[in-house]
């Protein structure tokens, strides 16, 4: 079952918990093909005052999808070769989102060795920008609204994870955030093999 607005619309830090298990589907093409990855690694990006949030320099055309309603995606490039999906979540006019940091591929990947024997799944959405690229996401997402797109949205998980199958960790490449780099904002399920960094 799809996420509706009422899941995104609600505290940052659980959303990004909550998201752990859950499933982002991309479909595409005439035949709707898909990918599926379970999510298994977050950050969470609170607000203006967050030295670590683009948000924290105020309103930007960049940024500018952080303030739309929960379930928004605010994608950019990084680094000159990386998109990066995030997921707006909390009330409208409040810039605070949750990126998606790894999946575990689930499907829409080749099982059969003949296909592809040397594929190694880790390099598919073990990353942001690496789940991007196996997902085909790009800047063209920048402002999609989740809930309701028939190209990108994020479902219910096959399995519940339990409180104490949560690791929560500082976020990564935020150095630059004063005391806001010690947020241990990051959240990841633990011992998956497709988290992108322990």
């Amino acid at each position: 079952m799809r996420l509706g607005r009422i899941f995104f619309n609600q505290d940052t830090i659980e959303v990004a918990k909550n998201l752990l298990g859950k499933f982002l589907v991309r479909s595409f093409g005439k035949n709707q093909e898909k990918l599926v990855g379970k999510i298994v690694e977050t950050e969470a990006y609170v607000g203006p005052d967050d030295r670590a949030s683009h948000a924290a320099f105020g309103k930007t055309k960049r940024c500018a999808p952080m303030y739309e309603e929960a379930g928004t995606a605010y994608v950019y490039f990084i680094y000159g070769m990386y998109w990066m999906l995030n997921i707006v979540t909390e009330e409208k006019g409040k810039p605070c989102a949750v990126l998606i940091r790894a999946v575990e591929p689930v499907s829409g990947f080749p099982k059969n060795k003949n296909q592809n024997p040397k594929i190694d799944l880790r390099k598919l959405g073990s990353g942001p920008g690496l789940l991007s690229k196996w997902m085909k996401i790009d800047g063209s997402f920048n402002g999609e609204d989740l809930v309701k797109s028939q190209r990108l949205w994020v479902e219910e998980g096959t399995e519940r994870v339990a409180p104490c199958q949560i690791v929560a960790t500082k976020r990564i490449g935020v150095d630059y955030a004063g005391v806001w780099k010690n947020k241990k904002w990051r959240f990841y399920i633990k011992n998956n093999p497709f988290v992108s960094k322990k």
